[in-house]
């Protein structure tokens, strides 16, 4: 793709663009081994090997990554009261980041952090209908019943009708269980309040699928990874 170089080396975060057209014209870069002091130079960064200060500029429009995301962080860029799931990334502050959709602050699992807005609408839009997959601890144990009344599509006390969801109760002990639940669209607190509408309560909630990309088990809590080439064509096909 082709932009100025101005432009691009100010994306980067070599600095701001008053700052960056002082630096070409002082020599500081290089496009394909020539020095170049024109900052409305066109570039291709996909082609053009450019070097700032000795330094190859390895450019990337955008970003994507896999976040395990831990409880006690928030779901958003800025936070006046907790840590938010944009601190827990490093190496990547170049980048206008933000959370692909929200996870609530207690829950756990599997969050993408990108600065591809398109790519984040279209896969968190509840008119897409992606598939989104949780792990669950209940208190209270979930039945037939249950499963019946997720697939039909259960009513909140808002009133709103949720889309049909899959309920698999996967182990009961006593008076609690654990289930899987998997959506197709993301309100607020949607899982617990459509647990609690079935009479039982939510006390553990991890997310572990998005369409068809899975948690990367090897990830501890807090961690985060590129997303492959591959994850990333199989997220976006049907996007």
């Amino acid at each position: 793709m082709v932009m100025r170089l101005d432009k691009l080396l100010s994306n980067y975060g070599i600095g701001t663009r008053k700052e960056v057209k002082a630096y070409i014209r002082k020599g500081f870069v290089e496009v394909n081994g020539k020095v170049i002091k024109k900052d409305d130079t066109k570039v291709d960064y996909q082609k053009d090997i450019i070097i700032f200060d000795g330094e190859v500029v390895e450019y990337r429009p955008y970003v994507y990554l896999m976040l395990n995301k831990p409880q006690g962080y928030v779901s958003a860029t800025k936070d006046n009261v907790h840590p938010t799931v944009i601190d827990l990334i490093i190496g990547y502050e170049n980048y206008d980041l933000f959370p692909v959709g929200r996870l609530d602050i207690d829950t756990e699992g599997l969050l993408l952090i990108t600065n591809d807005g398109d790519f984040s609408h279209k896969l968190m839009a509840p008119s897409r209908n992606h598939s989104k997959l949780y792990w669950a601890e209940i208190e209270g144990v979930m039945d037939e019943k249950d499963i019946d009344y997720f697939k039909k599509g259960i009513v909140l006390d808002t009133g709103y009708c949720c889309k049909s969801a899959n309920l698999k109760v996967i182990e009961v002990d006593d008076n609690c269980c654990k289930v899987e639940i998997e959506i197709f669209e993301g309100k607020f607190h949607q899982v617990k309040k459509m647990v609690e509408s079935c009479g039982k309560h939510v006390t553990f909630l991890k997310r572990l699928k998005i369409k068809n990309l899975l948690l990367d088990r090897s990830l501890e809590l807090g961690d985060f990874r590129e997303l492959t080439d591959k994850e990333l064509v199989d997220l976006m096909n049907d996007l």
